[in-house]
């Protein structure tokens, strides 16, 4: 019998005593901003071709974020690096595969990102994990392998197989990052930006066709697509989401984007008339199931247990 469980103020149950109201209002914004993202992207997408609109995302934000943070000299080269993994390679490959998904699908299997960052962590950084990661981790990638069991033109494997490259992609460079040392988090993201402008146009040009009659036939809404890319999902999501891992521990907010997929899903629906099937819906709750117990720490999940049966 369940003790009231549904009752429980969301307070308690994801300790968010411990985070002041205006950090509870920014972890809840940052996947809303991400989700919409997609949700954007995915609409931005049937115009420019993805590679080139990722090239102008990263251009907008280096050009906001550069101004406001110093040369990292004693950095750059290994700046340089991180932005061929975790930016050029890792956009190029999600947001390719987003143009043969739904929105809202492509929202859940990224979130294989973090079970991939948890396995890269225990093998290169020595990092320890409980048992119930490991379970978490068998259950997202469960989740993704039933969505892709179904009968619809919208899940198209070969796309389902670029996202979840692109959230290896993403999770390897994590890793680099964590090595870094006497660098700020905004400097990281400025510097990344700028690097994989470059990157992202030379790889536009190469695997991509098309670019230059997309610029000349843009519409104003799908260059304001790209500025929220650019700006709002980009540097804005980034300054807040820097901001909150910086004065509090990442799995105390890493929680909030679980978030992320069920904006990017209701954006999808309202916005691009999206339609989720019922595997989608198994498929996605697994992951979430998944994720969440990679992300909410021991002791919020032996607080629910204590309040059911």
């Amino acid at each position: 019998m369940i003790k009231n469980a549904l009752l429980l103020p969301i307070w308690d149950i994801l300790e968010l005593k411990k985070l002041k109201p205006i950090e509870v209002l920014m972890a809840l914004t940052v996947p809303l901003v991400w989700g919409m993202g997609l949700v954007f992207a995915k609409s931005a997408i049937d115009h420019f071709p993805p590679i080139l609109l990722m090239a102008l995302r990263f251009t907008l934000t280096a050009s906001v974020l550069v101004w406001f943070v110093p040369i990292p000299k004693k950095h750059l080269k290994s700046l340089f690096g991180i932005a061929i993994i975790a930016a050029a390679i890792q956009y190029s490959l999600t947001f390719t595969g987003l143009k043969g998904l739904d929105a809202g699908i492509a929202a859940l299997i990224v979130q294989l990102e973090v079970p991939f960052l948890v396995i890269l962590g225990i093998i290169f950084l020595k990092e320890k994990a409980e048992k119930k990661t490991f379970i978490g981790i068998a259950m997202a990638f469960t989740g993704v392998a039933i969505m892709t069991q179904q009968n619809d033109i919208r899940v198209n494997i070969n796309s389902v197989f670029l996202v979840v490259l692109g959230g290896l992609a993403w999770a390897v460079g994590q890793v680099l990052i964590r090595k870094l040392i006497d660098i700020r988090v905004m400097q990281i993201t400025a510097w990344v930006a700028v690097f994989a402008v470059p990157q992202l146009f030379f790889m536009s040009a190469i695997f991509e066709t098309g670019q230059i009659e997309a610029l000349q036939n843009a519409s104003s809404i799908v260059w304001w697509a790209v500025v929220y890319l650019g700006l709002v999902m980009t540097a804005f999501g980034y300054l807040l989401w820097n901001n909150l891992i910086r004065n509090h521990n990442v799995g105390k907010v890493a929680p909030f984007l679980l978030l992320l997929p069920i904006f990017s899903l209701i954006g999808g629906v309202v916005f691009l008339g999206e339609t989720p099937t019922l595997l989608m819906l198994i498929g996605g709750v697994i992951i979430l199931l998944g994720v969440g117990l990679i992300t909410i720490p021991q002791s919020t999940i032996n607080y629910l247990l204590k309040r059911v049966v």
